[in-house]
Formats: C-alpha cells, structure tokens, sequence
C-alpha cells in the first residue's frame, strides 16, 4: 500500500457519482461527440447527463423494468455509458460483448432472464431475430426521452435502495478460458474500486480520455468511464484502432487507458519515425535499440526536441498511460517514460472490478505489477520454493458471487479470499510479480514447473516475432514438451535479411528456430521450447488477449 495517498470523496453507488459531477462541473463538457456535418461536435455535459440519467430511469420505470435486467450492446457512446447508468440503477444491466455471436448474445439475455434490450441497431436487430422475448431498444432512441421527470418521480428513483449485497451489474466472462461464468457486481464494489484508484492516480477535471477498449469490460467501464466522469474529465471515443493516431490529433487526450498491444504499436511507429527523422549520428541507435534506452544515449537537445515532436503526434497533452488486461514488457513502460508520459500497469479481473495492485503516482517499477491497492489485501497461497503460488485478494471490490452457480463460487472464495488462479509472488517490498494462470502451467515429465507468460515475454523482447503463445506439447516420445506458436513479422525479417522471401514458410520458420534458439541457449534446459509452430494468426478476445482456448492451444 501507498505511503501516501490523495484525498478523495468516497461515493457509494452510482448515483451519488453522478448527482456530484452535474453539481461540482455543472455545465463542463462530459462527453464530446462527432456530430453529422465534418468537423462539427455535439458537448453534452455534465448536468445534461444527470438529466437523461433520471429521465431515462423514469421511462425504464414506466416500462415495467423495475428490479429487472436489461442488456446493453453496442459500440462505446455516450449513449451506451447513460443506458448503463440508469439500468443498473433501475434494475441490473447486463453488459454483452458487441463482438459475440447474435446466438451468443440471446443466450446470455436468457440465462439472465433479461426484459429489455438497448443495442446499436444492425445488433439489435440481429439479436432480435434468435426469437428470445424481450423488449428491443435503439440506443438513438435515449435522445427522444422526455427529460420532464415529475418530483414524485425522481423522489421514487433517489428512494431506490442500492445495496451492496445486490447485484446490480451482470457480466458475462470468457476471458480465456472459454467458459463463460456470469460475475455479479454491486455498485458499491465498482465504487470502491474507484476510490483505491483514485487515491493513488491522479486525475483533474481538466484530463480528457479517448476510449479506445469495449466499455462491457470492467477495465475499460470502471477505470476510463466511471472514474474518469467522476472527477469531471471529458471523454471522447475512437473511431476504430486504425484509427487511433487521426483521433489523437484530432481530440488532444491527456489519458489513455489501453492493453499492452496498443502500447506496442504505438512505441514500434515512434521509434520508426524518431529513426527517419533524427540526424543520422542517431539514426542507427534507435533502429537498433529501444526507444528508452535510445533516449537515454542522445544528447540532451536533441532528446528534448524529440520529446516535443513524439508528444505533438500524440496530440499534444498526452500525460498518463494506465495498462494492463494482459502483460506489458517492461521496456514499452520505460519507452514512454522515457519521452515524459508517465506509464503504470496494474493487475486485475472482473470479479475485482477490476483493480487489485498497480503502480501509481507514489510508487513505481517497470518489472511489477504494482502493489496491493489502498483499503485491500493480498497474500501468496501455499507458495513453492521459488516463493509462487496462486495469488489471493480481499476488500470491498469484490463479486458477490457467480450468477446461479454457487458451486463455482464456492471454488473461488475462502474465509472472505478470492482465489485469482493467477500465479504469482510478493517481494520483500510489497511489489507483486505475475507468473501465469495456474491452469497454464506446463508440468514436465520430471516435475517441474514452466510459466508460459515467462517465456512469451522473451519471445516478444524480439522483433522477428509478431505474436506468440507457448502451450503444452507433446514430443515425439509421447512427452510432454514446450511448444511454442508464433506468428512471424514479417515487415521485420524482410527488413532484417533482404534475400529472405518471406512467402517460403520453411524459410521464415528457420529465421524464426533461430531466435527460439537464441533463447533457449538463455534458460536452463527444461524450459526449452521444444516445439516450433509458425502460424499466420492467433485467435484474440476483444481487449487483444491470445486466447488460450480453442485453435490457439491445439
């Protein structure tokens, strides 16, 4: 836990948050929308929200949609944010992945029982068309509510008890696993989340975000919608990741809160044009090496007008990457720390919501996960030798539970602990390390365990390769083994080796052995990668995560 921490108001639900930001921002801008003409916008602010945020509670009244769940779909809006808002407010809201099958999609709002539907209309109409009985719902329709709510009414929508022993948001949960598990969350547990983040981060109602992941994760729904409208910050969407640097320009965020790949890309497409733009004495120095320790090894003049060029392809005021979802080479962090924008990964999971350690504004280690965050715990269960062990977490933050299974549920809790499944352990310091998921774990024919994520983390520290996965094979002996399959990039292995044809597969698999060889002359021999499989994808879920389930572990 933090030495020190910010003082900040604690809220209990929802509607408290949004109740203060129309009353402390009043008329600032919460949101800012493309409208239809070019280069025109629509600001809707902070009180604007509040009054939809009743009006639409009020109408979800009159539907009947008290206590009831209601599903929410659909690109990330503003539209989608309000919806959430008043249907867990009203009842519980059921966020469903925009990217899922419609089959998928009506299944998940019949194991919910859900009575209502808001959607973006080629998904609602999709979904709609599986037969399950609902009432379906245009997201667009939210701007024809009528905002006059009645006294009485709005008295009856403050009366209604949020309690935080109810579930109040449903989501439904693959990561990568495969098996989806329906994880109930309180707004107090959300709330509380906020208020460890925002003890340790600071935000100000100047900051500004671009909302780049799917808002139905409690990632992207917690930390860069709630927190951020909490403390009077203004939000934007991006248009598309192939559209992420025109956006950047465009809206001048100061935050971004984004998963490692995005980070990757966006430090790959730096240090490309630092390399093509620097003075040649320079050149081969960022070509050759990362742009942290390029950086580190220019002249001051030149490192600040390189700081200055990166920061305006940026926007201009970019400040504070927060990243996590998946695990992040320290050098990317030490990349962008290095032009001035400070960068702190976190650990979490949805049964958090999501947070459980993370490097803040007081504390910081590009190897780490962070520490456990304010008002929480965390401990080690029954570690090895090593010190690993599966990686347990309690506060006010967590799910009350797994939606009619309490057999699942009791698998995970214990005395009050949850049971992440993640692998990991805890230094002197209090600075957590992951190791992996414990159903990830390799174990060898002689007993020893192999992390995967450890040896991802090497293959990724090379350029040749694109994207890899380590899995469990099976040798030719009939033992198991470590194999690993990776896409090649091949824009690099062109650039590095000009003979190489990069359409001769055998040709691209033997440049790839060799950095796999490279790396296995690095580990002791039980960890070597045995198996080499050269692919042209793997499969992700919608924050960019390898799956590791399906095609990806056959």
């Amino acid at each position: 836990m933090a030495k020190q921490i910010y003082e900040e108001k604690r809220f209990a639900n929802y509607r408290e948050i949004v109740n203060h930001s129309a009353e402390t921002f009043k008329e600032k801008e919460a949101f800012q929308l493309r409208a239809k003409g070019k280069g025109e916008y629509r600001y809707v602010s902070f009180e604007e929200v509040r009054d939809y945020y009743y009006a639409l509670c009020a109408e979800f009244i009159e539907r009947g949609y008290k206590g009831k769940r209601i599903a929410v779909m659909g690109k990330n809006s503003c539209e989608w944010s309000i919806c959430y808002l008043a249907a867990s407010t009203v009842g519980c809201v059921v966020p469903i992945d925009k990217e899922v099958s419609p089959e998928d999609a009506a299944a998940f709002m019949k194991a919910a029982e859900c009575a209502a539907m808001f959607a973006d209309k080629k998904l609602l109409d999709k979904v709609k068309e599986q037969g399950y009985e609902a009432e379906y719902n245009e997201f667009s329709s939210i701007w024809e509510t009528n905002l006059a709510v009645s006294p009485e009414r709005k008295a009856e929508i403050d009366a209604i008890e949020l309690r935080p022993d109810e579930c109040q948001v449903l989501i439904f949960t693959s990561g990568t696993t495969g098996s989806s598990k329906g994880v109930c969350l309180s707004q107090s547990a959300v709330c509380a989340n906020i208020y460890s983040t925002v003890q340790v981060v600071k935000i100000k109602p100047e900051d500004r975000t671009l909302s780049l992941l799917p808002l139905h994760h409690t990632y992207e729904c917690t930390l860069n919608f709630l927190l951020l409208f909490s403390k009077g910050a203004c939000i934007t969407y991006c248009d598309g990741l192939t559209k992420i640097k025109k956006n950047l320009m465009e809206y001048k965020p100061t935050i971004l809160v984004v998963v490692p790949v995005i980070l990757k890309m966006l430090s790959k497409q730096i240090k490309k044009g630092v390399a093509a733009s620097c003075p040649k004495r320079y050149a081969k120095l960022f070509e050759e090496h990362t742009l942290g320790y390029a950086m580190a090894h220019t002249v001051f003049p030149i490192r600040w007008v390189i700081k200055k060029n990166v920061r305006e392809q940026l926007g201009g005021h970019m400040r504070l990457f927060i990243v996590g979802a998946a695990a992040v080479e320290p050098f990317i962090i030490e990349d962008f720390n290095s032009i001035g924008i400070q960068t702190l990964q976190g650990y979490g999971l949805t049964e958090c919501a999501p947070l459980v350690a993370g490097n803040c504004d007081f504390y910081l280690n590009v190897n780490s996960a962070g520490k456990v965050m304010p008002g929480n715990e965390m401990k080690i269960d029954n570690p090895n030798a090593e010190g690993v062990g599966e990686i347990l977490t309690k506060g006010d933050n967590l799910m009350l539970g797994y939606y009619n299974d309490p057999e699942a549920t009791a698998a995970v809790m214990q005395d009050g602990w949850f049971k992440t499944g993640d692998l990991g352990y805890i230094d002197e310091d209090g600075w957590l390390y992951i190791r992996g998921r414990s159903k990830n774990v390799i174990v060898t024919p002689n007993g020893k365990n192999i992390y995967p994520e450890e040896l991802e983390e090497r293959l990724g520290d090379y350029s040749e390769i694109a994207e890899a996965i380590v899995v469990a094979g099976k040798a030719r002996d009939g033992e198991t083994s470590v194999k690993a399959k990776i896409v090649a990039n091949l824009d690099e292995l062109k650039s590095k080796y000009a003979d190489l044809d990069i359409h001769d597969a055998d040709a691209v698999k033997e440049k790839i052995k060799q950095v796999v060889d490279e790396i296995n002359d690095k580990i002791p021999a039980y960890k070597n990668i045995k198996i080499v499989e050269v692919v042209k994808e793997l499969e992700k879920t919608t924050t960019a995560k390898i799956k590791r389930y399906g095609k990806n572990i056959e």
